[in-house]
């Protein structure tokens, strides 16, 4: 039977395929231009009538939130120029008479206040600049911004908008902004009591900034944490006219659409390679289409300390102002991003407050924007309690509560808190820098750079060796990290963020890096302040870059903590562009093999080099690709470096009587 039934079904198959064979022809003539103009008479499946099945979902939803503890309100509100920035109003559901804190973005007004889907206030906001415990707890009418031509805000986006002046011909910036917005909230949100206040971390702790230039009567108290500042002497674009490559993807993420959509892609798993393979931060830039977005176009044609970013330099802009508002300015010793920006704004709003009762700083040993987090840990580093917890409870709670409610107690919070890294102490001062005791004084001390690579309190003898010298080799550059490199990026396995205390012994090792290093401690030796580097230095090119870092070496062998044996912590590191060492403003070639002087302030740190550490100085010429390489050759603009430009160069550091290499310490003496 199998074998009958396989005989009819074969056959039946022929047969069909010989009835479709006349079917072929006919269809082959059938497709032709007439008769395919004839097919528009066919009606289509669409235009068939069938009855109608009605959508399941309705045309407007209107969710029912009676049981969330929080009312949340989007609203545009105009500012003066006609223009209306989308806002996210968070009330505190039966809450009256209470403060506003405001937070004004670049980075999506929606985004950070809807963390989570929650009927609770405080998983809304678990994110980038929400502090949530001091919300929620301090019963704050929390309000985020898309600053203009962000997200849901129209107007036109600017990068770091200067204020109106020279840079900025129109009748708005972030100042009218701020201004605009706090009396619109103050107006139209029945349930706060009149007062403002504004914090923010990053681009919106220079959007906080903007806020203290002509504030609004009802703004009472500002906290810029981490901010924006000076983006070529040492934020975001340039250190010393050194240029940061590694933010060109942000530039290109934060500008080429409004809803920031557009995204910077990787084509390499190590960054390294990546920026190796382009040659320069322009070419690299020419290849992703980077010129279409105006702030890069700015950034080729302004290399050079200008009128452009002089004009824009927020602390400047400050120091023109009057003090009208108390200001709580937060820094963290290690910001991978801006860590330029606190200290400066501090330096030009400290001497405006004599009675030391209206500017506040806060210095922890933190990364960019940890304080917002978890800060019992730091990479490789523990701290012995959660010094981001204590932050915001003991400092930032009491000193926004005190401006912004009625019937809140005076902070009890000294004009500087730091905290003390190496003993892992919070340290109350009346100043930065100070000691914060009657019977010890900061003083400015250099540490010497001497013959056989050591460091010494005693200055180079005649007779010494006078010079170090190494190769530096553009084909090769530094890695500022270990390799494979990660990108300038925040999440789930990146460590962007922690670079700047990974362990240097890598960098020791290479021969293009110079290491001096002191004896063993016998005592602690504290720091309180910048250092600055006094480099004495000679290069057989036309330009060069100088990278000095200062770091504690650990004992061989710790206790309770293997993994910090011998480790090298950065305490205070950073690079200068060679070609502006007489004039920030025009690169100039430097003389080939003649020592010259180079100058430049480190970081500020706090910091104790405890007994059985040691103290060591790396100087090298390149850190890449954080900052693009220099190609050891004078040439117009770096960004344009061609291939043949990048050469050796041997590179003297000396030490000898007459020109001697050294960085000030400012050490804590008793």
């Amino acid at each position: 039977m199998k074998t009958l039934r396989t005989l009819v079904t074969a056959s039946c198959l022929v047969a069909a395929a010989l009835a479709q064979q006349p079917n072929r022809a006919a269809n082959a003539a059938a497709d032709t231009p007439r008769a395919r103009s004839n097919e528009a008479a066919i009606p289509s499946p669409s235009s068939v009538k069938y009855p109608a099945l009605p959508s399941e979902t309705p045309e407007k939803f209107e969710p029912v939130t009676d049981s969330f503890d929080y009312v949340k309100r989007d609203v545009m509100i105009p500012m003066r120029d006609g223009v209306r920035l989308h806002t996210v109003i968070l009330v505190p559901r039966g809450i009256k008479g209470a403060p506003i804190l405001l937070t004004r973005t670049p980075y999506d007004a929606a985004r950070l206040t809807s963390h989570a889907e929650s009927a609770h206030l405080g998983p809304i906001l678990d994110g980038y600049d929400n502090a949530t415990e001091v919300i929620v707890e301090g019963g704050y009418i929390r309000a985020v911004q898309d600053v203009r031509g962000k997200y849901g805000s129209e107007g036109d986006y600017i990068m770091n908008r200067p204020l109106r002046g020279p840079q900025n011909p129109t009748p708005v910036d972030h100042a009218t902004d701020t201004y605009d917005t706090i009396d619109w909230l103050v107006k139209n949100t029945p349930e706060s009591n009149g007062k403002v206040g504004i914090l923010g971390i990053s681009y919106n702790g220079f959007l906080t900034l903007m806020g203290l230039v002509d504030p609004h009567p009802a703004l009472k108290v500002a906290v810029p944490i981490n901010p924006m500042v000076d983006g070529w002497i040492g934020d975001d674009w340039f250190h010393n006219g050194a240029f940061r490559q590694q933010m060109m993807p942000y530039i290109y993420d934060q500008q080429a659409t409004r809803q920031s959509e557009e995204k910077w892609w990787t084509s390499h798993f190590d960054d390294y390679d990546m920026f190796m393979q382009a040659g320069s931060a322009g070419e690299l830039g020419r290849r992703r289409g980077l010129e279409q977005v105006g702030f890069w176009r700015k950034i080729l044609e302004h290399p050079a300390y200008d009128a452009f970013w002089r004009d824009q330099a927020v602390d400047k802009a400050l120091a023109a102002q009057p003090l009208q508002v108390p200001v709580m300015v937060v820094d963290s010793f290690w910001d991978a991003e801006d860590i330029y920006g606190a200290i400066a704004v501090y330096k030009v709003l400290e001497p405006k407050d004599p009675r030391n009762d209206r500017v506040f700083l806060v210095l922890g040993p933190w990364k960019h924007g940890q304080m917002i987090g978890d800060g019992s840990t730091l990479g490789a580093l523990r701290f012995s309690s959660d010094t981001a917890l204590y932050f915001r409870r003991e400092m930032l709670r009491p000193f926004l509560d005190q401006y912004l409610k009625e019937d809140a107690p005076k902070a009890d919070i000294p004009p500087v808190m730091a905290f003390e890294t190496g003993t892992n102490t919070w340290r109350r001062l009346p100043a930065w820098p100070a000691t914060g005791s009657s019977d010890s004084t900061v003083d400015v001390t250099p540490l010497y750079l001497n013959a056989g690579l050591k460091l010494s309190f005693a200055a180079p003898r005649p007779g010494d060796v006078a010079f170090d010298e190494y190769v530096s080799d553009p084909a090769k550059p530094v890695p500022y990290r270990a390799r494979p490199i990660q990108p300038v990026a925040y999440g789930t396995g990146m460590t962007w963020s922690e670079w700047l205390v990974d362990d240097q012994r890598e960098a020791s090792g290479r021969p293009d890096v110079l290491v001096f290093v002191s004896e063993f401690l016998r005592e602690p030796l504290r720091i309180s302040g910048q250092p600055v580097a006094n480099l004495v230095a000679s290069t057989s090119g036309t330009d060069s870059d100088w990278v000095v870092k200062l770091i504690d070496v650990y004992p061989d062998e710790v206790a309770g903590q293997p993994g910090l044996g011998g480790y090298q912590l950065m305490v205070s590191a950073d690079i200068f562009r060679g070609r502006y060492r007489e004039s920030r403003e025009m690169a100039r070639p430097i003389t080939p093999d003649q020592p010259l002087t180079y100058r430049f302030a480190l970081p500020t740190a706090n910091h104790v080099f405890l007994p059985g550490h040691r103290i060591s100085v790396q100087i090298q010429s390149s850190w890449f690709p954080l900052y693009d390489r220099n190609p050891q050759v004078f040439v117009p603009s770096i960004f344009w470096a061609q291939p043949g430009d990048y050469r050796k160069a041997v590179q003297r550091v000396y030490h000898a009587p007459g020109q001697t290499s050294f960085i000030e310490l400012p050490l804590v003496s008793r």
